[in-house]
Order: C-alpha cells, then sequence, then structure tokens
C-alpha cells in the first residue's frame, strides 16, 4: 500500500512516450490518471473545470510554458507539482511548488506527491 490508492493525478505533458510512462508510475502508485494532457489549452481547460485532487505539469509543453495552468490550479487551490529535465522551476513558483526532475523516477514521483497532501 502506496498510500496514494484512488488519487486523482491530473497530467500535463507534451511527449506521448513519457505521458505513458509517468501513467504507467502512476498506477503503480495506486492512481487514477486524469488527461494526460498534451498541449497548453487542453491542460488549461481541466485545470479550470477538471476533477481531480492534485497535478504534475511538465514545465515546457512543445515550446509553451505551463504557467498559465499552474495559475489555474492555484486559483482553485488545487496542489502541484512541476516536471522538468532543468530542475527549475517557473519564475514566481518557489519551493513551497515540488520539482520532480525527469526522466521520471517512482521514489520521486511518490515523494512529490506525498508532499503535494500533506
Amino acid at each position: 500500500m502506496s498510500g496514494f490508492e484512488g488519487l486523482r493525478v491530473l497530467v500535463v505533458e507534451d511527449e506521448p512516450v513519457v505521458a505513458m510512462y509517468l501513467e504507467d508510475l502512476l498506477d503503480a502508485l495506486g492512481c487514477e490518471t486524469i488527461g494526460p494532457a498534451s498541449r497548453l489549452a487542453d491542460g488549461l481547460e481541466l485545470a479550470e473545470q477538471g476533477m481531480f485532487d492534485v497535478a504534475i505539469l511538465d514545465i515546457n509543453l512543445g515550446g509553451e510554458r505551463s504557467t498559465p495552468i499552474a495559475e489555474a490550479l492555484r486559483a482553485r487551490g488545487l496542489p502541484f507539482a512541476f516536471a522538468s529535465g532543468y530542475g527549475v522551476p517557473p519564475e514566481g513558483f518557489g519551493a513551497e511548488v515540488p520539482m520532480i526532475e525527469k526522466p521520471y523516477r517512482e521514489a520521486q514521483v511518490a515523494g512529490a506527491l506525498g508532499r503535494l497532501l500533506a
């Protein structure tokens, strides 16, 4: 038991293979994946109207930043983590937002989820 059974996680990731790998990791942790959204517009629509508990946002979505999605989540009071191969959060988001470094690893994803739920 991971403690994440039934947790609904919005995934915003533009690389299909990477998104599928993250879905597999979340499934192994007992989570339900919402999405994945691969484009800014799709992620923003889900962030504003979707039913989920937490979100994992790739910072760079095909050349667009996911910060509008993060702002929408912040406005709804929904916790989220950023994911990046560079390890640097977007401007305006500090240490309160967990950073998941790519490539995704189960222990790091689980740690970020734990922080989001704390």
